[in-house]
């Protein structure tokens, strides 16, 4: 009897690399994004960012609640709590009645919101990896440009160590991957979900003006 190779866990992971690879660089080059790399935006601006992404967020880690892999639901890198943490700071206790959500934040909850399987697991993939790999730089940045102290910065801060936590959740990613045979659903999405940010930033950058 022919014994079957298990599934390499990098295989996913190299998956959601390759199909985002391009995608990463032309979302540091796009909208709001691009700005607050540079340096150049308000605190309105920022705030509007933050109220959108805070959506997303939100809608990530209720279906990872219920619907994600072992692992991925790590409250260590959920983020919704400390984007509230940082609204509140910024903009007071109504925040979330003050500042609007836009087209192009709703359609990004909803992709989220609509995800199971490898798709949710790519959605992870693109929101906390992505935390843990800049979220050190963005601090200093956004610090430096709109003079915030720690309290309106919890958004990048982490209770463990970053650089093992990102080991931690990739493993966690991995084992979700190779559980999940639709790996090419899982690149797609991850593509998808950094279109959505591209359309998101392009969109809180017309907003502000």
């Amino acid at each position: 009897m022919p014994v079957s190779t298990p599934p390499v866990a990098d295989d996913f992971l190299a998956a959601l690399r390759a199909a985002t690879r391009a995608l990463h660089a032309e979302a540091e080059r796009s909208g709001f994004v691009r700005d607050l790399l540079a340096g150049r935006v308000t605190r309105a601006s920022y705030a509007l960012w933050l109220r959108n992404l805070w959506l997303a967020y939100d809608t990530l880690e209720a279906a990872l609640a219920v619907h994600g892999a072992p692992g991925l639901a790590d409250p260590r890198v959920m983020r919704a709590a400390a984007l509230a943490s940082d609204l509140a700071a910024l903009c007071g206790p109504r925040w979330r009645e003050d500042i609007p959500v836009l087209a192009a934040g709703r359609d990004y909850a909803h992709a989220i919101g609509a995800a199971r399987g490898a798709q949710l697991a790519a959605h992870a993939y693109v929101r906390y990896l992505g935390d843990l790999n800049g979220g050190r730089v963005l601090a200093r940045v956004v610090a430096r440009a709109l003079g915030l102290g720690e309290s309106a910065l919890r958004y990048y801060a982490f209770d463990a160590d970053a650089a093992s936590l990102e080991r931690d959740y990739r493993a966690a990613l991995a084992r979700a991957g190779a559980t999940d045979d639709d790996t090419r659903a899982g690149a797609e999405v991850a593509a998808s979900a950094f279109r959505h940010n591209i359309a998101l930033s392009e969109a809180v950058l017309a907003a502000s003006r």
